[in-house]
């Protein structure tokens, strides 16, 4: 399994910010981990040019479950494959928030993320009232079985596990409230997947920068991150992958 550093560019971004991809593969030409940016849907295009020959694989943040039609304003797996993608993320807090999207919609998305050739990371994540009620764990367990289709396999799935308080918060759960949730979601994974889920990448998001990444990526069952803010600048994203390729 090699480890995955996934930046989600979320709505920011314009085509001066490919200055900082340029940068980003100067500084890591070729990381022991990978390396993923999901910029908005305006860049994805330019990001696969800018980064055509290198390591670096682009990815988009949403896509439609349906293949084609009147969906105005949305975008499909398919488009996001012709534009350059190799993932996509799906049922991140803000969608799920923002946009009331449930754990089938987002199954039914990955299911067309896989047809289209996508590789899908599935985002699951508790809210703090959940935390402090002691559900994190029924619902993240949940969502994973509601929002990952069967047929998922080390190849085309990636699970993050992002506690939605702690996403763009600074905050962040302690390693041991890590390694329990990681180790129960393989334990999911395993019971639903078999010897599948040994080799399904396991990320986790909320908060995760230079200062704290070493630390977290030597939890258990910990094979990468999910970066938002910190993914934006290569200086920063830069030093969670070489930490991720030293751990």
């Amino acid at each position: 399994m090699r480890k995955l550093a996934a930046g989600n560019w979320k709505m920011n971004g314009v085509a001066a910010s490919l200055a900082e991809v340029k940068a980003l593969l100067a500084a890591h030409p070729d990381p022991v981990c990978e390396m993923l940016l999901c910029p908005p849907a305006t860049l994805i295009a330019q990001m696969a040019w800018a980064a055509k020959g290198s390591v670096l694989k682009i990815g988009g943040q949403d896509c439609h479950p349906k293949a084609a039609g009147a969906h105005t304003g949305d975008i499909s797996a398919a488009m996001l494959a012709d534009a350059g993608a190799g993932h996509v993320i799906l049922g991140h807090s803000e969608r799920r928030a923002d946009h009331g999207e449930g754990d089938a919609l987002v199954q039914a998305k990955a299911q067309a993320a896989w047809a289209a050739g996508l590789v899908a990371v599935i985002c699951v994540g508790e809210t703090e009232a959940q935390r402090d009620g002691g559900q994190t764990l029924a619902v993240v367990g949940g969502q994973l079985a509601g929002s990952v289709p069967d047929g998922a396999t080390a190849a085309n799935t990636v699970i993050a596990y992002e506690p939605v308080w702690a996403i763009g918060t600074g905050r962040t759960p302690t390693l041991a409230e890590i390694a329990e949730v990681h180790g129960f979601l393989r334990a999911q994974l395993t019971a639903r997947f078999g010897a599948e889920a040994a080799g399904m990448r396991l990320l986790y998001g909320g908060s995760v920068k230079p200062s704290n990444a070493v630390e977290i990526f030597a939890v258990p069952d910990v094979d990468g991150a999910l970066v938002g803010g910190a993914s934006l600048k290569a200086a920063d994203f830069g030093a969670i992958v070489a930490a991720l390729s030293a751990a």
